[in-house]
């Protein structure tokens, strides 16, 4: 029950970070294969995350065909250049405009080489893993869209194969729920080039979602009682 249950908020959660008008209800819809009303685009983009999130129980993160084949599946609806790192330079707009200019493309894959293969022989904490990756994804920006989509599910792939008590915690929701806060931080580690004010951010979130999934397991046990 836990694990829908966590489903459902987590696929939400991202989804509504991105700007999507799609509420809990929907995604259960959707999930369940019934017929949703809404806009085209964020049905396909809850199609291509609701289609992602299953292969989170199977998924190498350390592998990069892996993570190219997983933003295929997130995004096959949306883009013609799914599953390919982008091929042109961009900047990150934010309510001033541009907040970050990202890497060349010319370096994206050389970039995501060596995050990758540090993924394969660090010795941190998973916690600390987990958030340095989503970190240094975002600012790399590989992929035209979907990075933040595709950077929160890694960072969730992470914790699940370090604990499988993660597939019942929705970090995401809870990022969505502290969405300000999300963007501004990473904004701010761009500037000064270093993680260690995300890396708070995130174990916070995460700790918060823990307690999130503690609260409903109280409120489960008192309702059966």
């Amino acid at each position: 029950m836990l694990r829908k249950v966590n489903q459902i908020r987590t696929i939400t959660g991202t989804l509504q970070i991105e700007g999507s008008t799609l509420d809990e209800e929907r995604i259960t819809a959707l999930i369940e294969g019934k017929r949703v009303l809404g806009k085209v685009d964020e049905i396909a983009e809850a199609n291509g995350a609701i289609a992602l999130y299953k292969q989170l129980y199977s998924l190498n993160y350390t592998d990069e065909r892996k993570l190219l084949k997983s933003h295929k599946i997130l995004m096959n609806e949306l883009l013609k250049t799914a599953g390919i790192y982008r091929t042109s330079d961009v900047g990150v707009g934010g309510k001033d405009g541009v907040v970050h200019v990202a890497p060349p493309c010319g370096q994206v894959p050389n970039l995501m080489g060596d995050l990758l293969h540090w993924l394969s022989i660090t010795e941190e904490h998973p916690l600390i893993i987990s958030s340095v990756f989503h970190y240094e994804f975002e600012f790399i920006h590989p992929f035209i869209d979907g990075n933040g989509r595709m950077g929160r599910f890694w960072q969730s792939l992470i914790l699940y194969n370090w604990n499988n008590y993660f597939s019942v915690i929705p970090i995401e929701s809870i990022i969505r729920d502290k969405q300000q806060e999300y963007y501004k931080v990473l904004e701010e580690c761009g500037a000064d080039g270093e993680s260690t004010l995300f890396i708070e951010f995130a174990l916070q979130s995460i700790l918060e979602a823990i307690d999130t999934v503690g609260n409903l397991t109280d409120n489960s046990r008192n309702s059966t009682e």
